[in-house]
């Protein structure tokens, strides 16, 4: 894996995610509220509605689940609705405040332990401990080195027979073809082309991007890797998405969905795999 923002500072990428944590505009509605809460997490499952399938909420009824990068805490209230035991960090103080007042909305706060930490050094903030499920959705690419995230979850937070999911972005996929349209072309910037159109505000200090083969290489030969697959192609007007209007672009409205999420599939942006350790 190519080092291209390793020298970026942490606290670049907190700066980044404290201005305008992720999802935080997903409803109009009274930011901290239950309707606010509500409305963001039917959003977000809306335009990603594989997220419930990938990380099985139910499958962890009694167990442990360490979330790594829990933003606003959508994943996290449902994990914990389910009946897991949560511990869920984030770098940026602004999404925990939200995951915090989110937990004590629903009710579901003796269930949730947060932590602020930087993941790269995970053990100096959360107590070493095997965890039943370690789940990071679209988090370690954005840390100056994953590698050392990994190795923090391998060496620290699991056993033989624990479960790693693990949603990175996709290198080949169509986000990245439409990135490179916008930017002229420029392939042999694409590191720095990804990482400025990767999020919804633009600018992110990091973001790496994975294949299949390079995905398997950060996870290492520490895992037995179960399942790996790609999805998401965001289908949807981005002026009028912004209004929380949802009108296809004229080239996905021509297409049918089956062949749509067979695209999802070959050239989705989100690169989910679920593995056990060894």
């Amino acid at each position: 894996m190519s080092h291209e923002f390793a020298n970026v500072s942490v606290q670049a990428v907190k700066d980044y995610w404290n201005a305008r944590p992720c999802n935080i505009r997903h409803s109009t509605a009274h930011v901290g509220s239950k309707e606010y809460f509500n409305q963001v997490e039917a959003r977000k499952y809306f335009i990603e509605p594989h997220i419930p399938g990938f990380a099985e909420f139910d499958r962890w009824r009694g167990k442990k689940v360490l979330e790594i990068g829990c933003g606003i805490g959508t994943d996290t209230i449902n994990f914990a609705r389910a009946g897991a035991s949560v511990t869920a960090v984030d770098l940026s103080v602004e999404s925990l405040k939200l995951a915090r007042k989110r937990a004590d909305v629903f009710g579901l706060s003796d269930r949730i332990t947060f932590f602020e930490a930087n993941a790269e050094r995970l053990s100096d903030f959360v107590k070493p401990e095997p965890y039943d499920l370690v789940y990071s959705f679209g988090v370690i690419h954005h840390s100056p080195k994953p590698e050392n995230i990994i190795s923090q979850i391998r060496n620290n937070f699991i056993l033989p027979g624990s479960t790693l999911k693990l949603m990175v972005y996709h290198r080949r996929s169509w986000k990245v073809f439409w990135m490179l349209f916008q930017e002229k072309l420029k392939f042999w910037d694409l590191d720095s082309v990804i990482a400025k159109h990767s999020e919804a505000q633009t600018g992110c200090p990091i973001t790496y991007s994975y294949s299949r083969d390079t995905v398997l290489n950060l996870v290492g030969e520490d895992f037995i890797v179960d399942q790996i697959s790609v999805d998401h192609i965001f289908p949807y007007q981005i002026s009028k998405y912004v209004k929380y209007e949802y009108d296809k672009e004229w080239y996905f409205k021509i297409v049918p969905l089956s062949i749509f999420r067979r695209l999802e599939k070959r050239f989705g942006w989100h690169l989910c795999l679920t593995a056990t350790a060894k």
